[in-house]
């Protein structure tokens, strides 16, 4: 009977698997508006975007006009080569590298506006520039952060998902999987035996503050195999793709628009797109990306995003 007790007092007082704690930082935004102007990789229309200064607790949000669309995994939708963001019948595609720019450099709170050049402004993209983050890295740096202001005058606490116990999701043979860690570490590999300038790849990393990020993953550019082409294009996608807007790898001759920014930089981008897709965790001025080593084979955004879910339905 006492033992019996004592392991129902252990499970009663064992932690959560996921803790919100205190980051010993202060929310932030960005101290003026940034804009800029681009193609949609998948559409091929030109939008403008424009992220302005947004108040603590607020988090990340998406305005098309009246309609307000929350960077958060209840508004993500599945969608091929892209992750989208829908609600009341506007969407808004290709979110991923934005976002990813956004969390690592520590944007908390940002409104977030998309207008298409065309009239239809239901279904807006984000420009792809060209297949990376540097970019948005840029246009931040070049305005700055500042504490993110409240009508209360208090200064709101950024908090973080800590794992606490081994998690995992497979799909085939992709897997993704995060341990507790006291500090931020991904590990991501990828595998393309059909294209051997790719083939398998592995890249890891320690996050203690955002300089990781700005010097070894916001550069690398998205990648796709020349072969196939053709067939995604066909389907209605990639319709503002160029050699310029990424870097493109044929299973015969290698690489058709070298050099390489990094050696393994399909494999990096494969990095900033997760850092993307696990900001989806984030609301009211929190973080998203979770206090844990991620490890990763052969993801994508789809298995991003249900790890996401997964994650915030067992807090």
């Amino acid at each position: 009977m006492a033992a019996s007790r004592a392991i129902k007092a252990a499970f009663k007082c064992s932690p959560p698997v996921i803790s919100w704690k205190s980051t010993g930082k202060i929310q932030q935004t960005i101290s003026s508006c940034i804009e800029r102007t681009g193609l949609g990789l998948h559409s091929g229309k030109e939008s403008t975007v424009r992220i302005r200064p947004e108040l603590a607790g607020e988090g990340r949000y998406f305005a098309l006009g009246l309609n307000r669309i929350d960077a958060s995994i209840g508004f993500a939708r599945e969608s091929r080569l892209c992750t989208t963001l829908c609600k009341d019948g506007y969407s808004v595609r290709t979110v991923e590298h934005l976002l990813s720019a956004l969390e690592a450099c520590g944007i908390d709170n940002c409104r977030i506006e998309v207008e298409n050049s065309v009239s239809d402004d239901q279904s807006v993209e984000v420009p792809i520039f060209d297949g990376s983050a540097r970019e948005w890295v840029r246009a931040i740096q070049e305005v700055g952060l500042e504490v993110a202001a409240h009508p209360s005058g208090e200064n709101y606490d950024k908090l973080a998902p800590y794992v606490n116990e081994p998690i995992h999701m497979w799909k085939n043979d992709a897997f993704i999987a995060a341990f507790p860690s006291s500090n931020i570490r991904i590990s991501y590999g990828i595998n393309f035996p059909q294209a051997p300038a790719i083939g398998c790849q592995w890249f890891s990393c320690s996050f203690l503050d955002n300089f990781v990020y700005v010097e070894q993953i916001a550069s690398s550019r998205t990648f796709c195999i020349y072969e196939q082409v053709e067939k995604i294009w066909q389907s209605g996608l990639i319709q503002g793709g160029s050699l310029e807007s990424a870097i493109v790898c044929s299973e015969s001759r290698g690489w058709l628009n070298a050099p390489l920014r990094y050696d393994d930089e399909p494999c990096r981008h494969k990095v900033l797109d997760l850092i993307g897709d696990l900001s989806l965790l984030a609301r009211a001025g929190s973080q998203g990306l979770p206090v844990a080593h991620i490890v990763v084979y052969k993801g994508g955004h789809a298995l991003h995003t249900d790890f996401v879910r997964h994650l915030s339905s067992i807090e």
